[in-house]
């Protein structure tokens, strides 16, 4: 099936009705890695994974959001504990949050990654936290485009995948190692009358903290973040990660990853296939500014 808002939200209906509850009225919020659903009059938000088989991960984001919630760490709460399944699609429900007084700004991200990165390594959290692999993905995503792309674009993007994965292996963080988001960006954040909220966590690991700052750093070049928002929230922070001798390295492998995940969307879409072009090509040239396009 194509994953889009009318497939994720009949597997939505479908995860729902064994466990009694309506979907009704339910309203599309994001469409990416996850269709995101608000359910108003349930007091809810659903979250559809796009990837079939991956109820697991969806568990264990459930089991890191009540820790991370102990913990005193400002974050989206589970409204219920048990992954739901639509065509193995995990299907899981969130607590409504009160509506934002405003979009989140890259600053309002600063708090939460710091109090995130406190937490010490150990006691161990509830679920386990292996590294934050980027580059794991890129051959799946390119083997699902495989027709819809060139494959010297997909032969070029392995390649470098392989460059970045032994690169990575070899930093010297600067931070403590520990905890982190793992997609760190102004999206994952809500804004409500008490203060900024970390949504979306997923991605979580225990990994070099670094990986959380240069998702920002990144994108004021690619993605057209405002210069002077990056370097409030790395004030707000208390240090720019594009100081830091492996800033390249991890910056490398995360464009080549942003790259792969555009081309598991071309088929069918032609906007899809403009943009894995324009950032196939600027990665081909060095060239470091050209603006990319979210998704």
């Amino acid at each position: 099936m194509i994953f889009d808002e009318s497939g994720a939200q009949a597997l939505l209906q479908q995860a729902c009705a064994p466990a009694g509850i309506d979907p009704a009225g339910a309203t599309l919020i994001s469409l990416g890695q996850n269709a995101v659903f608000d359910l108003p009059e349930l007091g809810l938000v659903a979250k559809v994974g796009r990837t079939p088989g991956s109820a697991d991960r969806a568990a264990r984001e459930l089991a890191l959001a009540g820790w991370l919630d102990g913990a005193g760490v400002p974050v989206v709460r589970p409204a219920d504990p048990v992954v739901h399944l639509a065509q193995e699609h995990p299907v899981t429900l969130w607590h409504r949050l009160e509506p934002a007084v405003r979009p989140a700004r890259p600053a309002d991200l600063a708090p939460l990654l710091r109090a995130l990165h406190a937490l010490p390594a150990e006691p161990a959290p509830p679920a386990a936290l292996g590294r934050r692999d980027l580059l794991a993905p890129v051959d799946s995503w390119l083997a699902t485009a495989e027709g819809h792309i060139d494959p010297a674009d997909a032969a070029f993007l392995r390649d470098r995948k392989e460059t970045f994965v032994t690169a990575i292996s070899e930093l010297t963080p600067y931070l403590p190692f520990g905890p982190i988001h793992g997609d760190a960006l102004p999206r994952n954040v809500h804004i409500t009358p008490g203060g900024p909220v970390l949504l979306d966590l997923e991605y979580m690991a225990s990994d070099l903290r670094e990986h959380d700052l240069v998702v920002l750093a990144l994108s004021q070049d690619r993605y057209g973040v405002p210069a002077e928002e990056v370097a409030a929230f790395n004030t707000a922070y208390g240090w720019d990660v594009r100081e830091w001798p492996g800033f390249a390295v991890l910056r490398g492998a995360r464009e080549t990853a942003s790259a792969a995940w555009v081309a598991q969307q071309t088929a069918g879409n032609p906007s899809a296939r403009a943009e894995f072009r324009r950032r196939v090509d600027s990665l081909r040239d060095g060239e470091a500014a050209v603006r990319w396009f979210a998704f």
